[in-house]
């Protein structure tokens, strides 16, 4: 039985928290105190410290070093408020496992309390693997989407185990480049559907006189240029995930037939009058302002609604700095493995010089670059000279382009909170980013509102 230790000066919440875990088949034990943690610490062995950020006479984060030190295998838990998000986050840098943001449900706590414990068990079974073993659970590790250390990269996973496990329609906007399809994917892969088709579809490459067909099949014949049965994407994903990307290029009538069939749940080939009953979760993606194509008549609103059960908005490359050296030394190892290299790692100048640039391709730029890099290196450290010269000279622009896009992202959300009256549910609405999104830019700008 996995033993935890919960550390909260909140009596009520804590008991609460004891007798939920109790019930799911965890040793329990508690602390109201830093002084109450190190007794216990020093006589017992934890799977799981479970610490409150805010303790009487100190923090969670103070025990951490001494934690880490004495046990390394103890997985630390964060339980934190808004304000100490950076915090925790810092402390994850420091060897915490992860955090968890109050107010929070018995089975989001639950969810993370148990990856912590696979985790762990996970490294076991690999120090225990073959050597082919390691490198496939390697190689399955590297298909799913890229875990950042950031801040917004932090909430960019929590929203995606949060809306994986339902049924709802999910609307990934974002830059071009920023990752959408990867996000969609590591939605199907957290989601009951995981074990069903996740089929893939660019609305913007389907020419709208064969839409339909596309989306629905067709019977031999139907139509000139037929000449077989074929299924449409909404059969071929039929119990999984359909992911429709740039779902903002759809005409307006193909927009109608998409609708009806999300309504109904049922679709025909054309050709066909044999109604098919489908069961699919739709994810949608686009890099563009579908409240303003409703606005102009050219997406329809009853559409935009049904797809828009839940939003994720992927932050840019930029707004996720901190993990730039994260995603580089991760495609670093993909074009290793897809080129046959052993390149090792980037020069000090290189890493300045991937810095400083504002990555307007954002992680599909990262990602060519590094490969082009890996392919022109002799040795194993990618040098200066396998890097293309542009990124280097955009170096001085990005910094001010930078500068440009934060003071006029500030003007634009203290300009949406005047127009709504301070109102921020509403200015969230306004600036099409989730509430969540608007706090933590209120914060990032440390905007007095």
């Amino acid at each position: 039985m996995p033993k935890i230790l919960i550390i909260e000066d909140d009596t009520a919440f804590c008991q609460m928290l004891q007798k939920f875990l109790t019930k799911h088949h965890f040793d329990i034990s508690t602390s109201f105190t830093i002084q109450e943690a190190k007794e216990e610490l020093r006589t017992s062995f934890f799977d799981v410290i479970l610490s409150d950020v805010r303790l009487p006479e100190g923090d969670g984060v103070t025990l951490l070093s001494s934690i880490k030190t004495d046990s390394p295998k103890t997985q630390v838990i964060l339980m934190t408020g808004y304000a100490e998000v950076k915090t925790a986050v810092s402390a994850i840098k420091k060897g915490a496992f992860d955090y968890i943001s109050k107010p929070f449900t018995p089975e989001n706590i639950l969810a993370v309390i148990k990856n912590a414990l696979n985790t762990e068990t996970q490294k076991k079974v690999e120090r225990s693997d073959s050597k082919n073993e390691k490198v496939a659970s390697t190689n399955k590790k590297k298909s799913s989407i890229i875990a950042g250390t950031s801040e917004v990269s932090r909430k960019l996973l929590q929203y995606i185990d949060l809306v994986a496990p339902t049924n709802m329609s999910v609307l990934i906007t974002g830059e071009s480049g920023t990752g959408k399809e990867v996000t969609a994917k590591a939605i199907h892969d957290k989601s009951k559907r995981n074990n069903q088709n996740f089929v893939a579809v660019d609305c913007g490459a389907i020419p709208k006189e064969i839409a339909t067909s596309e989306f629905f099949g067709h019977l031999k014949g139907s139509f000139t240029g037929a000449v077989e049965d074929k299924m449409g994407h909404f059969e071929a994903a039929n119990g999984g995930t359909l992911f429709l990307d740039e779902i903002g290029n759809l005409s307006y009538e193909n927009q109608v037939q998409l609708l009806r069939a999300l309504q109904e749940r049922k679709i025909k080939r054309i050709g066909s009058t044999k109604e098919i009953t489908v069961d699919i979760r739709i994810i949608t993606a686009t890099n563009e302002d579908l409240l303003e194509a409703v606005g102009k008549g050219t997406f329809r609103e009853d559409l935009y609604h049904r797809l828009n059960e839940f939003s994720i908005e992927i932050p840019s490359l930029q707004e996720r700095g901190e993990d730039l050296l994260i995603f580089a030394n991760y495609f670093l190892d993909r074009a290793n493995e897809e080129l046959g290299k052993n390149v090792l790692s980037f020069s000090d100048e290189v890493k300045q010089t991937f810095q400083k640039y504002s990555w307007p391709g954002n992680l599909r730029e990262l990602k060519n670059v590094i490969k082009r890099a890996v392919l022109f290196s002799e040795g194993d450290v990618i040098m200066s000279s396998s890097v293309p010269k542009t990124l280097g000279k955009s170096s001085e622009v990005s910094s001010e382009a930078k500068f440009s896009k934060s003071n006029y992202e500030k003007e634009k959300i203290l300009s949406a909170l005047k127009q709504t009256n301070f109102n921020k549910s509403k200015a969230a609405k306004l600036l099409q980013i989730t509430r969540k999104t608007l706090y933590n830019k209120i914060n990032q700008y440390q905007l007095e509102v």
